[in-house]
């Protein structure tokens, strides 16, 4: 199958069925939130290095976190129980991609949350649909994610851990909070090993196809989810 090229003045992409096995499916276009929000509406997602073309995916199989199902071990569940990190949500957004941005990753050179990619999911954050979990530890930022909510499914972007297991609690607070919101899926858009063992499932590509239409009848909600947070955490700023 041809990668598609977008037009430059119409928001509109190729059904997400014919990405390549690879999962690219289109280049071009812009990182505007319309033309984001409808990518991430039908389970397409920008990913390219700077100073290249926009190329938009479709991984399939898919791995999706359903929240009532996260696994948490007897490590976790000890953490928790004596609230070893505070967690914010929607209080340093900024904070939180840059962090996801400058952390080291083991085989990965660089990053894909360039410029562009941080000023287009902060203009969606200011709208209320992006949003992002902050872990602190002694007042100090050391853990978190962020991403955008879709109806009723949550598309995870990136996490980040400075200090052990931050991650892992910011995203089992993310789940509590999504099973409050009835939320039904976490989209993880990449297959990890790390979120296969918090509980994250691959579903075919059309079970996948099909979930998305399904998650088309829920409206956008437009929100803060910083009312959400710990009352101990620090302010933060965006």
């Amino acid at each position: 199958m041809p990668v598609f090229k977008l037009p430059d003045h119409e928001i509109v992409f190729p059904h997400p069925s014919l990405a390549e096995p690879s999962g690219i499916l289109a280049i071009g276009g812009d990182l505007s939130p319309d033309r984001i929000l409808l990518a991430y509406q039908n389970g397409i997602f920008p990913w390219y290095d700077h100073g290249e073309e926009i190329a938009w995916w479709c991984l399939t199989p898919r791995l999706m976190l359903i929240p009532s199902k996260i696994n948490i071990s007897k490590s976790m569940r000890s953490l928790i129980n004596r609230s070893a990190f505070c967690v914010s949500f929607d209080r340093c957004f900024l904070d939180v991609m840059q962090a996801c941005r400058s952390i080291r990753r083991k085989g990965q050179r660089g990053s894909w949350i360039h410029y562009d990619i941080l000023e287009a999911f902060l203009k969606l954050h200011e709208l209320g649909l992006a949003h992002s979990v902050e872990v602190w530890q002694a007042g100090k930022l050391v853990g978190g994610l962020y991403g955008l909510a879709m109806g009723r499914m949550f598309c995870g972007e990136s996490m980040f851990a400075e200090v052990s297991n931050a991650s892992k609690y910011g995203l089992i607070r993310l789940c509590e909070l999504l099973q409050e919101k009835n939320f039904e899926r976490i989209d993880c858009q990449q297959d990890t090993d790390h979120l296969k063992s918090m509980g994250a499932e691959l579903f075919a590509k059309e079970e996948f196809l099909q979930y998305l239409e399904k998650n088309k009848e829920f409206p956008l909600v437009q929100e803060s989810w910083s009312i959400h947070s710990d009352p101990d955490c620090p302010q933060g700023s965006i």
